[in-house]
C-alpha cells in the first residue's frame, strides 16, 4: 500500500462573495505524479499557496506526513536581492521567501553548491558571482527551480514549471523528474506534452470541486469528454421528467392539497436540476481581420548586433527573407538567442545597424508581448475594453459591444465591472488579448502567449490561428501550441546563425535527433570514417539529393488550394455578372470593383503557389 504523503479534507476557500472552492479533498501518496488542470481564476495557485501554508483556509483541514521533505516553486520566488547565485544553496523557505540559513551544514552546502552548479549550466546561468537582485524575472525563477531540484524532496509542488524555459530546457526538466521515479509531485501547468509524459494522475479543478483521472493526459481528455457527455445526459434525463411532472402539476390541482405532497417537493428539486443545465463555458474567438495584400514584409540584408559586451552577441547577420501571405512561422532558440529581438525589428522597436524591413501598406500587426501591458490596476476591467472601442467588427461584419466581446472571452458581467487589481495573472493575460484582437490586425506576432494562459484559452487560441485570415509569427517554448500553429520554423541558433525547417516542432525534433545519431556513429566509427564523411551541419535545410517531395504541411496546402481556387474564381465570375447587369448602385459598383481587384490578387496569388506545389507533385 502506497504511503499517504498529504491528506486535505473539506477544503473551502473564498474571497468575499466569490467562493473558488469548497469541500475539496484530495490525498497525495508516494510515487503520485499529479497534474493540477484549471482554467484562469478558478484558484490553481490560491490552492497550492494554501497548502504550503503561505495563505490561509476558510474550512477544512491538511494533514501531513511527519519529517516530510518539501519543496515548492512558486510563480514568483523572492530571493534576498544582496546575495549571490552561489550562494542560493544555503537559503531555506520562510513563507513565500527564501532566507539565508547560516546554520546549514557545511558539508550539505558544499554538496548542494556542486549539484546546484551543474543544474544551472542547464538553465543557462553560469556566474555564480551575480548578484541575485542583477537576475531577470526569468532567470530568478530558473534559480528557484535549481533550488528545489538540488534539495531532492520527497514531494515536489510546482507552479508553472515550464515558464521562462526554452524548449531545450523543457525537454531536459522532462527527461530528468522521469529519472527521478523516487520524487512524488503535485505540478501546475499548461504544457500538455509535458503533462503527457510525466504525470500519472490528473486532477481537474472545475465547479469548484476536483475531479480526478488515474492516467496521463491524454487518458484525462477521454474520460473528461466522458464525464461532459454523463452530466450532459443526467440533465437531459431530468428535464424529460420535469415536463411530465409539470404536467401532472397542472392536471391535479385537487392532489396537491393533502396526498401527494412529497411528490409536490420532489418536483421543485427536480425543477432546479433541470435548469442547472450543463454548458461548458467555451471562449469564442471570432473577431475579424482585415484585407491583407500580397506584400508583407521583406527583410533586405538586416544586421543587428548587442556590442555593450564582449564578445558583441550578435542576432542577425546580413538577414535576407520574403514573408508570404497567409505564412504562420514559428520561431525557437535557446534563450539570448535573440527571439525577441526579432520581433522587435519587424515592428520597428528596434532600429538594425544594417539593412532595412520593408512591410507592405496593408499590414496591420497585432502584437503580443511576452512582458504584457501596464494596466491601470484601478480601472474596471470593462473600461480598459472601452477605451479602445465601445463596439468590436465580427467576422461575419456584425458588431458587437465591448461588454458582448468580453463574454466571449470568459469574462461575466460580474468580473467586467471588477477592478483589474482583483484579476488573476493568466486572466489579465486573457484581457491581453481581448484588448490585441478587438483590433482587427491581420498580421499576429505572438512572443510566449501560453505564459499564463490556461489549457482552454490555449486550445480556442490555436483553433483561431489555424483558421486566421492573415500571417502569424509565433515565439514559444509550448511544443504542443507550435505543433498546431505553424507551417516552419526559424531556428535561432546563435551568433546570427539561422536555420529555416519546413515543418513543425517535433518534425524538427525527430530530424535533429537522428541527425545527432548519424553524427554519434560517425564518431565512434574512427577518424578515417570522420574525415572521409562529414555529418550534415545542421545550417542546412534537410533534403534529400533528388527533387524535393511535398512535405505534410505542403499536401494538406495543395489540397486546400485545389479547393479554394474555383471557388474564388466563381466568386469573381458572379460577381462581374453582376456589375454587367446594370441593377447596382454608384455605391456597390464601386465595391464590387475593389473585390474583383482583390480576387484577381489572391487568385493570381494561389495559382502561382499552386504550380509550385504542383511541380513537387509530379516528381
Amino acid at each position: 500500500m502506497a504511503v499517504s504523503y498529504l491528506q486535505i479534507d473539506n477544503l473551502t476557500k473564498s474571497f468575499g462573495d466569490l467562493v473558488l472552492f469548497e469541500n475539496l479533498s484530495l490525498g497525495i501518496s508516494e510515487g503520485d505524479r499529479i497534474g493540477l488542470i484549471a482554467r484562469n481564476g478558478s484558484g490553481k495557485t490560491t490552492l497550492l499557496n494554501i497548502i504550503m501554508g503561505i495563505e490561509g483556509k476558510d474550512e477544512g483541514t491538511i494533514v501531513w506526513r511527519n519529517d516530510l521533505r518539501v519543496e515548492y516553486l512558486s510563480q514568483d520566488p523572492q530571493f534576498p536581492s544582496d546575495i549571490t547565485v552561489g550562494e542560493v544553496c544555503r537559503c531555506v523557505r520562510r513563507g513565500n521567501e527564501w532566507v539565508v540559513d547560516e546554520t546549514k551544514d557545511r558539508q550539505e552546502v558544499l554538496t548542494n553548491s556542486s549539484e546546484l552548479t551543474r543544474i544551472l549550466s542547464r538553465l543557462d546561468i553560469t556566474d555564480l558571482e551575480q548578484k541575485v537582485g542583477q537576475l531577470s524575472g526569468g532567470q530568478q525563477k530558473r534559480l528557484a527551480l535549481a533550488h528545489v531540484l538540488i534539495d531532492n524532496p520527497q514531494l515536489l509542488i510546482l507552479d508553472e514549471p515550464t515558464n521562462h524555459l526554452d524548449l531545450e530546457m523543457v525537454e531536459w526538466l522532462e527527461d530528468y523528474l522521469n529519472r527521478s521515479r523516487s520524487m512524488t509531485l503535485l505540478m501546475v501547468t499548461h504544457d500538455r506534452y509535458f503533462l503527457d509524459r510525466v504525470c500519472n494522475r490528473i486532477v481537474e479543478l472545475a465547479d469548484k470541486q476536483l475531479y480526478t483521472y488515474r492516467g496521463n493526459y491524454n487518458y484525462y481528455l477521454e474520460k473528461r469528454a466522458e464525464r461532459i457527455s454523463a452530466q450532459q445526459a443526467q440533465v437531459d434525463h431530468a428535464q424529460n421528467l420535469l415536463r411530465k411532472e409539470l404536467d401532472w402539476m397542472r392536471r391535479q390541482p385537487q392532489a396537491r392539497g393533502h396526498k401527494s405532497r412529497s411528490r409536490i417537493e420532489a418536483f421543485y428539486e427536480l425543477e432546479q436540476r433541470a435548469k442547472a443545465r450543463y454548458e461548458e463555458q467555451r471562449m469564442r474567438l471570432q473577431t475579424r481581420s482585415t484585407y491583407i495584400g500580397s506584400k508583407i514584409f521583406v527583410a533586405k540584408h538586416v544586421s543587428k548586433a548587442f556590442r555593450d559586451h564582449e564578445p558583441a552577441k550578435v542576432i542577425l547577420k546580413d538577414y535576407n527573407y520574403t514573408f508570404a501571405r497567409y505564412e504562420k512561422m514559428g520561431i525557437i532558440g535557446a534563450n539570448g538567442t535573440g527571439k525577441s529581438t526579432y520581433l522587435k525589428l519587424l515592428l520597428g522597436k528596434l532600429q538594425p545597424d544594417e539593412g532595412s524591413f520593408e512591410v507592405g501598406e496593408t499590414v496591420r500587426f497585432g502584437y503580443y508581448s511576452q512582458d504584457g501591458i501596464a494596466y491601470d490596476e484601478q480601472k474596471k476591467v470593462i473600461d480598459v475594453v472601452r477605451d479602445i472601442a465601445e463596439y468590436v467588427l465580427m467576422s461575419d461584419g456584425s458588431k458587437m459591444s465591448a461588454s458582448e466581446f468580453l463574454k466571449q472571452f470568459l469574462f461575466t458581467p460580474d468580473k467586467q465591472y471588477s477592478y483589474v487589481y482583483k484579476l488573476s495573472g493568466g486572466e489579465k493575460r486573457r484581457l491581453y488579448l481581448c484588448t490585441i484582437l478587438m483590433r482587427s490586425p491581420n498580421f499576429l506576432i505572438l512572443d510566449e502567449p501560453t505564459n499564463d494562459l490556461d489549457i482552454v484559452t490555449l486550445q480556442v487560441l490555436e483553433e483561431y490561428l489555424q483558421h486566421f485570415g492573415g500571417c502569424v509569427i509565433v515565439v514559444s517554448h509550448d511544443r504542443y501550441f507550435m505543433d498546431k500553429v505553424v507551417d516552419h520554423l526559424l531556428v535561432m541558433k546563435g551568433n546570427g546563425e539561422l536555420q529555416d525547417y519546413p515543418g513543425n516542432y517535433t518534425d524538427y525534433r525527430e530530424w535533429k535527433t537522428l541527425k545527432e545519431q548519424e553524427a554519434a556513429e560517425l564518431a565512434q566509427g574512427g577518424g578515417a570514417t570522420k574525415s572521409n564523411t562529414a555529418p550534415v551541419s545542421s545550417s542546412v535545410k534537410p533534403k534529400t539529393q533528388k527533387a524535393p517531395k511535398l512535405t505534410f504541411q505542403e499536401k494538406q496546402e495543395f489540397q486546400r488550394l485545389e479547393q479554394e481556387l474555383p471557388q474564388l474564381e466563381a466568386e469573381k465570375a458572379e460577381i462581374e455578372q453582376m456589375m454587367s447587369s446594370g441593377t447596382l448602385g454608384a455605391e456597390e459598383l464601386m465595391a464590387k470593383g475593389k473585390r474583383i481587384q482583390e480576387l484577381i490578387e489572391i487568385i493570381d496569388e494561389k495559382e502561382l503557389r499552386w504550380l509550385e506545389l504542383s511541380e513537387k507533385v509530379t516528381n
